[in-house]
């Protein structure tokens, strides 16, 4: 198209995209100070004591919220995952480790997991943590009063939750026979369970804290009490929050940091000049145009992300309600050209919904390969665009629009990250060509973007999903009528019992045939739009060792040192 022209020479300034990770070897501390937490709860050095790393990264803007229930972004999450600890935890290697659980054991049916806690667990005040922890926790995450974003995903399966969703959250199936021992009783089998627990939100927070200050106990280091590797001591909002070594923490001899800076910022331009001046020794967001002469240089990271960026259509908004308007807008995007020559190689075109990477039933296999199998092909025909354009401007006409005649003017909301304003200006470009649809563009802040998406105050959004668990049901799930997470607001009773099918299933291979149908569902009614498979980049000091990168969108500094 001659519009592409005029949007590859508005981006040429940037370049591809990914981002890997650090090694995860570890190291003897370098420095000679050490971190203490005076009565205000900020952070003093002394000399003498363990050695440790002070150390400062940028891995996102102001958060929404770190309140571990509420949270419902990959950056907020970072900083969750540094302070609280989870009963199993994804290792370097992404295997599922003990964490707080140094063991557990599932009866014979699949219903009843027990979790056995580890000797002397403690809060970073110094006071025991006990399974009645989690019970609480468990059950604030269920309270409707709370209204987090994950309950559904994370606990719909655990028995009596529809109770507990409802206002009876003691109906919600776990129990602390004693201090050390938590059981969760499932109303059906969840074959992933186990990954399940790793999330974030499904960390214990403490209840003394919780109640005695509402809303307010995450804000401040003085009543944000948590269990994991670090604790905060400040919280500057537009600036920083940092963290220091929990020495209450159950492995904190392994714990290489004093303390932990995470500079808050969102532009680009200027955490790049953070990190050229050595405020910070690790920055999430690279300007897109320094890309070209950073790629092949030590410092510069790209690593695949198990996720996806897709655009949300407003579901219950004219002229989004008509599938065919959904899907003649999807069919039309040449995602061949937005990864590739927009994106300058940010990934890969996404053929289809679940990203490449994740896993099928039997071991070495993967799902979207299984899904190209069992389809004859992808459902976007990436190497011949043009017979998607087709059935495109079939499926407008057939929605009343020929041509795009009559079709109202449209709006995109995004935040101005990374690619996200040049794929918006090809998107408006494209639909303007294409199906003759006139779209404009609308630019917000990060802090205002997310609680805006989540409302429905929009009409088209971008968006984006690094799955939290290796299993296609995580993504495939946020489409769900009862999803926090279901920007789109896309509500379809055959995909909900479809899904509820395949994740209460104790048969592995009956659960993936099931998300297979979902995927194909959800595609051909076109609830949301997929674009790239993602891969996340970032600079590091090549100095900085013993970090690692997750490819569910996490950075782990606990056991860091400089050379």
């Amino acid at each position: 198209m001659k519009k592409k022209l005029l949007v590859l020479a508005a981006v040429m300034a940037f370049s591809s995209i990914l981002a890997a990770c650090g090694g995860s070897k570890k190291s003897e501390p370098s420095t000679e100070t050490k971190t203490t937490v005076a009565e205000d709860g900020k952070a003093q050095s002394s000399k003498g004591g363990a050695a440790g790393l002070d150390l400062a990264v940028q891995v996102g803007p102001d958060p929404e919220t770190i309140d571990p229930a509420l949270n419902s972004a990959a950056d907020a999450a970072n900083i969750i995952m540094h302070a609280f600890e989870t009963l199993l935890i994804v290792d370097q290697n992404n295997k599922i480790v003990p964490g707080q659980a140094e063991s557990y054991n599932v009866s014979e049916d699949g219903l009843t997991y027990t979790f056995h806690l580890r000797d002397g667990l403690k809060w970073s005040d110094s006071s025991p943590l006990t399974a009645n922890d989690f019970v609480y926790s468990w059950k604030r995450l269920a309270d409707p009063k709370v209204a987090a974003p994950y309950a559904g995903d994370m606990l719909a399966y655990v028995k009596g939750y529809e109770e507990a969703a409802a206002g009876n959250i003691d109906a919600l199936g776990v129990s602390a026979p004693d201090d050390k021992t938590f059981v969760v009783e499932l109303s059906s089998p969840c074959v992933y369970f186990s990954k399940l627990v790793t999330h974030a939100t499904m960390v214990p927070v403490q209840k003394a804290s919780v109640e005695a200050n509402g809303d307010q106990w995450s804000l401040k280091p003085e009543t944000y009490i948590s269990n994991g590797p670090l604790k905060m001591i400040e919280w500057v909002p537009g600036s920083h929050v940092t963290f220091a070594k929990n020495e209450n923490y159950w492995n904190a001899d392994k714990v290489t940091l004093n303390t932990l800076k995470f500079v808050l910022m969102e532009d680009s331009n200027a955490a790049y000049s953070a990190y050229q001046t050595g405020e910070v020794s690790m920055i999430k967001d690279v300007p897109t145009e320094e890309i070209p002469a950073l790629r092949d240089k030590e410092e510069f990271h790209v690593e695949p992300n198990m996720g996806i960026s897709y655009i949300d259509f407003q579901n219950q908004k004219e002229p989004f309600t008509n599938p065919d308007v959904r899907k003649a807008l999807s069919l039309a995007i040449d995602r061949d050209y937005l990864a590739n020559t927009v994106m300058q190689g940010i990934g890969a075109p996404a053929a289809n919904f679940v990203p490449a990477g994740v896993s099928d039933v039997e071991g070495g296999t993967y799902f979207e390969d299984i899904t190209r199998k069992n389809n004859g092909g992808d459902f976007f025909n990436i190497k011949d665009h043009e017979a998607d354009v087709a059935k495109a401007k079939e499926l407008l006409a057939k929605a009343g629009y020929p041509e795009g005649k009559g079709f109202p003017v449209i709006e995109y909301m995004t935040n101005d990250a990374g690619y996200n304003k040049p794929v918006a200006e090809y998107l408006q470009s494209c639909w303007k060509e294409t199906l003759g649809i006139n779209m404009d563009i609308k630019i917000v802040e990060w802090a205002t973007f997310t609680p805006t998406r989540r409302a429905g105050d929009y009409q088209i959004a971008r968006d984006a999903w690094s799955l939290d668990y290796d299993d296609p049901s995580n993504l495939l799930n946020l489409l769900k009528s009862t999803s926090g997470n279901n920007n789109a607001l896309y509500k379809n009773p055959k995909l909900d019992q479809l899904l509820d099918e395949a994740n209460s299933t104790n048969d592995v291979a009956e659960h993936y045939k099931k998300l297979h149908e979902a995927e194909n569902m959800i595609l051909e009614d076109a609830a949301i739009a997929p674009l790239n498979y993602r891969n996340e980049f970032w600079l590091q000091d090549p100095k900085l060792k013993g970090t690692w990168y997750s490819p569910y969108g996490y950075w782990f500094f606990q056991y860091a040192t400089m050379e």
